[in-house]
């Protein structure tokens, strides 16, 4: 590898990776953090050299994971590979979260990788990459997932890279799932899930459609990818959550807190000591932004009132610290829905909250 090519995380598209490869090296990067085979971490540009408003927009402004050709990026060596599943054709109500993506990934350009109350560089923890989106299939739900799980199995190093997915409506996390189960070895059982959202997203089908944002974790259930009895949703609230979809959690062993029990009775403690339980059993995180109250995220598919501020949503990732993830997805943005910006604002740095995760852990090996 040429010793001056930048290394770590990045996106394909916009411009594409040797246009990006060759604006980095021009403007610098003396600030920069640069893996090698006894350093982890990830190469990022200087913003004092390279305005964050210029430039290929990638996640965070991390480096393009391609094919290898330009040796932007070693794949063997990727602990997160995030990547785009611009989808919405399993939404039941507004349309529009095929635009998340690219939205989060412009609002990211504001999200620097130290994190403050953590005390953790996540660029020097953790060397990472962004991929670009995964194909889709526009008129077909089953196979964009099918395809889009195909997609993100091949990214990285199975053995060793954790799948980041920005949806997209919430049944883009089938597909991560899928990948993430098959890529940490097919656990019998499934994996432990991690759930925040307003609806608990075990419908089994929506106007004979048994594929839709309202159905990945029964989906996943069926299947195998996830335990229920090891599965947690957070933020639950409003009337779409039917007694049918609360019946099948409690018959399958999944554990709920509503908004209401986190605001005024044990939902805290509850999650406490479901996060003890799992101890460092691996653990699949799954974010959708309507579990946060639309007056700080008015930009989504289904929103409904009388759920978490900004700062608790950032607070309930927080929490998680000491988890061992396998893997995460955040959906759901509308970008349309919001002129200010402000949820795709969120998703970002929520995004970066979940990776601190893993660099946290990293840090006290």
């Amino acid at each position: 590898m040429d010793a001056g090519a930048p290394r770590g995380v990045g996106i394909l598209g916009l411009g594409g990776p040797r246009r990006y490869l060759l604006a980095n090296l021009h403007h610098g990067h003396d600030h920069a953090v640069m893996p090698d085979d006894t350093q982890r971490g990830t190469r990022l540009p200087d913003s004092r050299r390279t305005p964050r408003f210029a430039g290929v927009t990638t996640f965070c402004r991390f480096p393009v994971l391609d094919d290898g050709s330009t040796g932007s990026v070693d794949p063997g060596s990727l602990d997160w590979v995030i990547y785009g599943i611009p989808f919405d054709g399993g939404v039941t109500y507004r349309p529009g979260a095929r635009f998340g993506p690219r939205a989060i990934r412009e609002a990211s350009q504001y999200v620097k990788p130290y994190h403050l109350e953590l005390g953790v560089d996540i660029a020097e923890q953790l060397h990472m990459a962004d991929a670009g989106d995964a194909p889709i299939r526009p008129y077909s739900t089953r196979e964009t997932l099918e395809e889009a799980a195909a997609f993100a199995g091949g990214l990285g190093n199975p053995a060793r890279t954790k799948l980041l997915a920005v949806g997209g409506d919430h049944s883009i996390a089938y597909a991560n799932i899928r990948a993430t189960w098959e890529r940490r070895g097919r656990p019998d059982g499934g994996l432990p899930l991690l759930h925040f959202d307003a609806h608990l997203d075990t419908v089994d089908t929506v106007w004979d459609e048994k594929w839709t944002h309202a159905s990945p974790f029964i989906r996943a259930i069926e299947d195998g990818l996830i335990n229920p009895a090891r599965m947690l949703s957070v933020g639950i609230r409003g009337p779409l959550n039917t007694p049918t979809d609360l019946e099948y959690g409690t018959k399958h062993g999944v554990r709920i807190i509503t908004a209401q029990e986190w605001f005024s009775g044990d939902g805290a403690e509850r999650m406490d000591a479901f996060l003890s339980e799992l101890g460092q059993d691996e653990v699949y995180l799954t974010f959708d932004i309507d579990c946060v109250d639309p007056t700080f995220a008015p930009g989504t598919g289904t929103p409904c009132p009388g759920g978490f501020s900004s700062r608790d949503a950032l607070d309930l990732v927080r929490r998680c610290a000491g988890i061992n993830l396998a893997g995460a997805d955040l959906v759901e943005v509308l970008p349309d829905r919001d002129p200010t910006g402000c949820t795709s604002l969120l998703a970002a740095h929520l995004l970066a909250e979940i990776l601190a995760l893993d660099a946290l852990a990293v840090s006290k090996g």
